[in-house]
């Protein structure tokens, strides 16, 4: 891998996941686990994870506990994390897969920083940003909750820094840090699911119409692309002027937790080169958004065909297909009400 990278994450509450593989659960009874695996996880590690794969380093930022100083060395991160230590311990989400069954996970809430620890978590962020001239940061995840004003923490600092060094800002968060997030248009992407989405602009998404004109609300705000996840619906890329569907061939869904990371990753790795100019013609933004999109399900459809939160393999690619302007009165094979 390079020294640097045109990419790089930040994830503002990181978690221990544990997976829980159960043959038969039987509810309210004594189950015996068939496997336990364990991962330091959250969106922005799982962005990073699935960019390795290609050979893009994408160096993750984490604010970490403390309590437990060996858990990097321990799930393998020593490498491709950048830690900063902060008092206390880090928040474990827990994950039971049922064979041939649903996927359940319960996520403990983040832990809350400081104001001066997550005033050194900015600055972190920053510095490593110079560091690889990095063209895009991905902020993913849980915001954590300020200690000193009981608020989610600021991301505005970062915005500001990242645009005055010429980097784009993916940001991947959701509840109402997403919808506060999304009126003030500060990042250059947004990656909502159809739920999170139709929550932002408050009303329901029926039809490809319905999600492109929520879409384009965001966009009006000063988001340059909006990546709207559809699940069985594939992907909908939306800019200021034009908008794409992709979705891929029909693939066995094992695990759906971080699909909605690797198709971030995917995307990333498709547009994450410097500045186009013919992407520049064709979308009206600085990057190739259809060919991002395709990647984006591709990588989302092998995720979900993989028992772990973070992608082990991209083996098995899928068939894509992109439309551009896509039927607006499609409905949505899952839509979503609010």
């Amino acid at each position: 891998m390079s020294s640097k990278s045109p990419v790089v994450t930040l994830t503002p509450a990181p978690t221990l996941d544990r997976t829980y593989y159960v043959h038969d659960l039987v509810e309210g009874g004594v189950n015996r686990a068939d496997g336990v695996a364990e991962e330091l996880a959250g969106k922005g590690i799982n962005v990073t994870k699935g960019l390795n794969l290609v050979g893009i380093s994408a160096p993750g930022v984490v604010p970490i506990g403390d309590s437990d100083p060996s858990v990097l060395k321990r799930t393998g991160h020593s490498e491709s994390l950048v830690p900063l230590w902060v008092d206390g311990t880090l928040r474990v989400s827990t994950t039971m897969v049922i064979k041939d069954g649903p996927t359940t996970k319960v996520n403990e809430a983040p832990r809350p920083l400081s104001a001066e620890d997550w005033k050194s978590v900015i600055d972190l962020t920053v510095k490593t940003v110079k560091e690889n001239d990095a063209k895009w940061l991905v902020i993913a995840g849980a915001l954590p909750i300020d200690k000193s004003t009981g608020k989610f923490v600021d991301l505005q600092p970062i915005f500001d820094a990242t645009k005055a060094l010429g980097c784009r800002v993916a940001l991947d968060t959701s509840g109402e840090a997403l919808s506060y997030w999304a009126k003030q248009g500060a990042a250059s992407i947004m990656k909502p699911n159809a739920e999170e989405l139709a929550s932002a602009v408050g009303r329901s998404l029926l039809t490809n119409g319905d999600v492109i004109d929520a879409a384009r609300e965001l966009c009006a705000n000063g988001v340059e692309c909006v990546l709207a996840s559809l699940g069985a619906d594939g992907m909908i890329a939306v800019t200021h002027n034009h908008s794409w569907h992709a979705k891929t061939s029909k693939i066995k869904v094992i695990n759906t937790v971080g699909a909605g990371d690797a198709t971030l990753a995917g995307f990333l790795s498709a547009v994450a080169g410097d500045t186009q100019p013919e992407a520049e013609e064709q979308s009206g933004v600085g990057f190739d958004v259809a060919k991002g999109v395709c990647a984006a399900v591709q990588w989302g459809a092998v995720a979900v065909q993989q028992p772990t939160s973070g992608l082990q393999n991209l083996d098995g690619m899928p068939e894509v297909f992109l439309i551009e302007n896509p039927d607006r009165a499609i409905p949505l094979a899952e839509p979503a009400r609010v």
